[in-house]
């Protein structure tokens, strides 16, 4: 194999996509520089199910006034009970609904008040962190 292809294969490892977890105490400041306000991982403010995520929870707000409530759970594999969780603690009008607004990435489940707008949504994407 020629060096430079080998080079590149090398070069397209290191953009392999992580499985590391991401946390909630790796990901608030980025929330905090892009602009997000009433940032906070306190268990008394990001609610129960976020409150008691393995790698902690974020409730933070958008520059487009959108709340976003994270739980970061230990890993990918509870992603769907802690989906499960937050359909069952949804108002009963949002259950039909919980998918406009609930993202997952990772061992992120994002729910937002609102459908959140693309660069509401990138952002906060971009902002999860190990």
């Amino acid at each position: 194999m020629p060096p430079v292809v080998l080079l590149a294969l090398l070069a397209a490892g290191c953009g392999a996509r992580s499985n590391t977890p991401f946390t909630a105490q790796g990901s608030i400041a980025c929330f905090k520089e892009k602009g997000f306000t009433n940032v906070s991982t306190s268990p008394a403010k990001v609610g129960f199910i976020a409150g008691f995520a393995e790698n902690g929870g974020i409730i933070a707000t958008s520059p487009a006034n959108n709340t976003v409530t994270i739980a970061f759970g230990k890993d990918s594999t509870e992603v769907p009970s802690t989906q499960d969780a937050f359909r069952k603690a949804a108002p009963a009008r949002l259950r039909p609904h919980i998918s406009d607004v609930m993202r997952s990435n990772r061992n992120a489940v994002l729910v937002w008040t609102t459908t959140p707008s693309s660069d509401d949504e990138s952002t906060a994407e971009a902002c999860l962190k190990p």
